[in-house]
């Protein structure tokens, strides 16, 4: 379903904001209607944006399930690549007109959103919009959680849960250059195709039952060292099974359910298992700023060159954003589903 542009009262009277993909709050439609334009603080960059990218937290924002921080913007969208349209005062080092990628805490369904600008990176001349806007939330997500929270080193096992999404792509390049051998789970013979493809070692069917059999077949009876866990209560005890003595265990999502019933919590005291709960969006923007610098060091040349490249599934015009959420709700997707802004 095409969305068009909703008029109001104001825009009849000639006072245009920015237009803005927004909710209905009684239907939790999405219709594309007049947003407050965005603002540039003295140290922050107005960018012109050319696409954003879907993520499941903008469907759990539209339901109501998931508000964005306090004092951040309501508009769905924690990512975007654009143009530089405004540097603020105390800016260095950026000019308007340069092209610019970077993580959100809100406000990408937008022809315009602010940034601090230490928060911004240069796209590469050989990256498109499109391709740029597929990157900040998946690639910063996985190194979040694979190194800075995991300490994923060379050698290492790592078993990642929804291995096809658009965090799970990123988490499989992004294991593979620092050299560990990768175990995936997805739900198709085409999406664990594409994650070998990618470069993962092994690859198992989640539907087929408990995995942690074949996990520890894999891993001659050791277990993995490091699960990144998108799925929560569903998989629990077939992650217990899976990780190795003084394993890390990452919880980034609950797909599979967030309550879990008879816990045997001697398995941590036995394996000695480190168990971490991880959000990005809700983190203080030091902590995204300091994130940002890290990734950006550890694989920018490595995008440049195409070592790490963004997963697309499929592009969308953003007034087809209806149709695109459609499709991560019904999980149809392989990577990243993105929207280009005109």
């Amino acid at each position: 379903m095409m969305l068009y542009l909703r008029y109001d009262k104001s825009t009849e009277k000639g006072v245009f904001g920015m237009k803005a993909v927004l909710i209905d709050e009684i239907t939790k439609d999405l219709y594309i209607g007049q947003a407050t334009d965005s603002v540039c603080g003295e140290n922050e960059l107005l960018v012109r944006v050319k696409a954003t990218s879907l993520n499941r937290a903008d469907l759990l924002q539209r339901e109501g399930k998931y508000p964005p921080p306090k004092g951040e913007s309501t508009i769905l969208g924690l990512e975007m690549a654009g143009i530089v349209e405004q540097v603020g005062e105390q800016v260095t080092g950026w000019e308007i007109g340069e092209r610019v990628f970077a993580l959100l805490p809100g406000g990408g369904y937008a022809e315009k959103v602010v940034i601090p600008s230490k928060m911004a990176m240069r796209i590469p001349n050989n990256i498109s919009y499109t391709d740029a806007a597929a990157i900040p939330e998946a690639f910063l997500t996985a190194y979040l959680n694979l190194v800075t929270l995991g300490d994923l080193k060379e050698k290492e096992y790592v078993l990642i849960h929804a291995g096809a999404s658009g965090v799970g792509t990123a988490a499989i390049q992004l294991a593979k250059e620092i050299g560990a051998a990768v175990i995936v789970t997805a739900g198709s013979k085409e999406k664990l195709d594409y994650c070998l493809s990618l470069g993962a070692d092994f690859a198992i069917n989640y539907k087929d039952g408990d995995f942690s059999d074949k996990v520890m077949e894999i891993t001659n009876n050791q277990g993995v060292d490091l699960i990144l866990d998108f799925i929560g209560a569903s998989f629990w005890q077939y992650n217990v099974n899976s990780i190795s003595i003084d394993g890390r265990w990452v919880l980034i999502g609950t797909l599979g359910g967030n309550k879990v019933s008879d816990v045997n919590i001697g398995a941590f005291l036995a394996k000695r298992i480190k168990y971490m709960g991880s959000t990005l969006r809700t983190r203080t923007p030091e902590f995204k700023i300091e994130l940002t610098e890290a990734f950006s060091q550890f694989a920018l040349d490595k995008i440049k060159v195409g070592t790490i490249r963004p997963v697309i599934d499929k592009v969308y015009n953003w007034t087809d954003v209806e149709e695109a959420h459609n499709r991560m709700k019904e999980n149809r997707n392989i990577g990243k589903l993105v929207l280009e802004i005109d």
